[in-house]
């Protein structure tokens, strides 16, 4: 069949059916385009869409009659207004475009219909098999509770997370003068309103006045009230009627509302599902929209996305030679854009289930962090949207001016790092009999020559036996000790400020494997040495079982760890981390699937951990006491049953209780089955909610590869420190870069004087922007 379906069934006539049904009718006249939708034309249960410039860059291109209609009924505005107890914070520049949803159908079903769509309202579908046999392609665009969907669930393979929050849509008539977000603090918890306009005041209208008239005299706004389902229990929301929900929502907010009342159009309180399909397509039936998939309304992206699938569908179809390469393309195209959509929206609703985290935050640091939530908008984003906005928060922050957040100092014990960047420990696999070499000193001379505030090295073993592989360094022999002492001694000497720490740790089961690029965490062929861990579980079936440690065995680790540690100091790192993440031995003893001992080193949690602490009190007792020492954790195995985000903020009480200076958040690696949720920066929430919940300073770790990142991570209060692994391999100055990008000197980053000349950043060639994905004449 070719790409070129003569015969469209539309499933649904929200913006995302109707608009693909306009685009394909456009592109071949000769189409015949039926549309079935359940509902009258008129009936919507939204108020108001929020479209992006980018969506309507797309439109403008593929149909500029639609865009035309669009343009005349937009509400436009720039500001985000943040009320947070009783102090208002406004950030300005951010672009936003609304209108009546039930508007924007009008638009479309005129189109559709000037096309010669076929609409059928107040009409079922016909099932979809029957519709697959009767024309050439199914579009299937009936929402979140997908019929069809579900009809081919074993195709489509969806997946649906259901969330904490309750919320309910619900409009004013009158119109915001910024996009609202408004937060109450109530004897039941914290709600928030979220409010926008999308109709306009008539000309006459003054902003004094209450409404007395026709709604559209004082335009329109949506209203979104939000609340987590034990404080809207709490609240006797659950016994309220439709309106008794509209009238105790208008009372909580009324100074928001300025004391004017809500209402409701069938509105009912829900909870809000993320639906994710692992294939969207079935034969000639494809899925398009909250069929698809869903993002919260938070980051204001669904009908945005339905409407950019609609447009990448109909190009697909026109460049595709079959149909079954266009659903391919489609898709392909598709399904990376919205898992990013999807993350930010995870982000951005995960931080409003959370919110109460944050009250206690500064006013503009926590305006901040709300604006930067879903990390779409950044630090240097927002400078340029609203430059005096963010720089109020730097101050407020503490940041001098000119510099940029990551440039500030932060103070750990007795050690004072002169900025936030971190070299995250990377095992390099290169030493030989556990003595680190020529390799190892410029590798981490580099990095220190590098600008990063703190230089960590890999995990350096505690033991022979407690080697990864036959490559990795040690502090268990005196000339280990005197090779450490030789890089740190470069480093303070060749890179003053530079702070250079020590990762101590042991294999456990993941120990004898062979070097990372002759296959990670694959047996050694021969010369395999014994493993030992917290319970005799191999890491992988092919790996070797480890032998369960004894009490007399787990005292004569705990001494490999101390006298390791008094090695370092005579070697004279400035900081220690102990490792206990990552499935290595101390991580074995607090992960329930790695630990099944029934002795007083497993069960509970308290149990779990009991082994973990005898180490860092031992290895505590032997570091000096001016020095920090930290701990790596892994904050979720990423594993059913395995450790969870609750567990995490347990873990860092108990070690910060016992002098822990921080701890270093990372996640998973602990059992080869694990699923974990990639994305950029996907670890710092587990470091945000150690911060907070546990009130120690905390280093964010995981696909943090910007420095606008780290500004944004550490201005908005989520980390202290940020540890970057890749980006220093790719560029040891990165940071010495950062600061050369951002047009930063002082001190919180040092030029070395031999190469003061490249601080400044080289001339680039320019760059042309990518072409609309659609483009139609008219």
């Amino acid at each position: 069949m070719t790409s070129h379906p003569l015969r469209v069934a539309i499933i649904g006539g929200g913006p995302g059916g109707l608009y693909a049904a306009a685009l394909l009718k456009r592109l071949d006249p000769t189409r015949e385009i039926t549309i079935w939708e359940r509902n009258a034309p008129d009936d919507t249960f939204g108020f108001g869409v929020v479209l992006s410039d980018e969506t309507l860059g797309g439109i403008e291109h593929a149909d500029p009659v639609v865009y035309e209609a669009l343009q005349k009924d937009f509400v436009r505005w720039d500001d985000i207004d943040i009320v947070h107890r009783n102090t208002r914070q406004t950030s300005g520049g951010h672009g936003f475009a609304a209108l009546g949803r039930k508007r924007l159908l009008e638009i479309l079903h005129e189109r559709c219909r000037n096309l010669g769509v076929e609409l059928r309202f107040r009409s079922e579908a016909p099932y979809p098999a029957w519709l697959s046999e009767a024309y050439d392609l199914v579009i299937a665009a009936d929402g979140v509770n997908s019929a069809t969907r579900e009809a081919y669930a074993h195709v489509f393979r969806p997946h649906v997370d259901t969330h904490r929050c309750r919320y309910i849509w619900l409009a004013a008539d009158f119109a915001f003068d910024a996009f609202r977000f408004e937060i109450a603090e109530t004897e039941h918890g914290v709600m928030q309103l979220h409010g926008y306009p999308y109709a306009r005041p008539s000309p006459d209208h003054h902003p004094s006045t209450r409404p007395s008239g026709p709604q559209n005299q004082f335009g329109a706004s949506t209203v979104i009230v939000e609340m987590r389902e034990e404080v809207w229990r709490a609240a006797g929301f659950e016994e309220l009627d439709e309106q008794g929900s509209v009238e105790r929502c208008a009372k909580i907010f009324a100074d928001a509302l300025g004391g004017r009342p809500l209402r409701s159009n069938k509105s009912a309180w829900t909870t809000f599902r993320t639906v994710v399909n692992e294939h969207w397509s079935c034969g000639n039936v494809v899925l398009l929209g909250d069929a698809a998939h869903t993002a919260h309304f938070s980051i204001g992206s669904g009908t945005k996305l339905a409407v950019e699938d609609a447009l990448a569908l109909a190009a697909c179809l026109e460049e595709q030679p079959t149909l079954a390469q266009a659903l391919t393309a489609y898709e392909e195209e598709r399904k990376p854009v919205v898992a990013s959509t999807q993350r930010a929206a995870r982000a951005s609703l995960e931080w409003f289930e959370d919110i109460g985290r944050y009250l206690g935050r500064p006013p503009r640091q926590f305006a901040f962090n709300l604006l930067t939530r879903s990390r779409r908008v950044t630090h240097d984003n927002l400078r340029l949207r609203d430059a005096r906005f963010t720089e109020a928060v730097e101050r407020e922050f503490g940041c001098p001016p000119g510099t940029p957040p990551m440039f500030t100092p932060f103070r750990l014990r007795g050690l004072t790092l002169r900025n936030r960047v971190v070299v995250s420990p990377m095992d390099m696999y290169s030493a030989v009999q556990g003595v680190p070499g020529d390799f190892h000193l410029v590798h981490l001379g580099s990095r220190a020559l590098g600008g990063a505030g703190l230089v960590m090295t890999e995990m350096v073993c505690v033991s022979e036996e407690g080697r990864i592989t036959p490559g990795c360094t040690g502090l268990y022999t005196g000339r280990q000790g005197e090779a450490w002492r030789r890089i740190t001694g470069f480093v303070h000497a060749q890179s003053p400020g530079t702070a250079i720490g020590v990762q101590l740790g042991h294999s456990g089961r993941k120990g004898s494997t062979k070097l990372m690029w002759e296959g990670m965490d694959e047996p050694l062929p021969d010369a395999n040495w014994p493993l030992v861990a917290a319970s005799p579980i191999p890491y992988k079936p092919e790996s070797q079982t480890p032998r369960q440690l004894s009490r007399a065995q787990l005292t004569d680790i705990r001494e490999q760890f101390t006298a390791a540690a008094w090695r370092a100091a005579r070697a004279g790192f400035d900081l220690l981390e102990l490792h206990c993440a990552h499935g290595y031995l101390l991580s074995g003893f607090l992960s329930p699937l790695t630990n099944r001992r029934t002795d007083a080193y497993g069960g509970s949690l308290a149990k779990r951990l009991r082994f973990p602490l005898e180490v860092f009190d031992a290895v505590r007792g032997v570091w000096p006491e001016e020095r920090p020492m930290t701990v790596r954790i892994s904050a979720t195995d990423w594993a059913e049953g395995g450790t969870t985000a609750e567990d995490a903020v347990e873990i860092a009480r108990a070690f910060a209780a016992h002098g822990a200076d921080a701890i270093d958040v990372s996640t998973g690696q602990v059992v080869a089955e694990e699923q974990p949720e990639y994305g950029r920066s996907y670890q710092t929430p587990f470091a945000d909610r150690i911060r907070h919940e546990a009130g120690i300073p905390v280093i964010a770790v995981g696909a943090i590869s910007s420095w606008d990142d780290v500004n944004s991570l550490i201005l908005a209060g989520r980390t202290d420190l940020c540890a970057l692994a890749r980006p220093h391999l790719y560029d040891p100055h990165w940071t010495l870069h950062a600061a050369a990008e951002q047009g930063y000197e002082g001190p919180g980053v040092v030029w070395p004087d031999p190469y003061r000349a490249g601080s400044r950043r080289p001339q680039t060639g320019r760059t042309d922007a990518p072409k609309p994905r659609l483009s139609l004449g008219t």
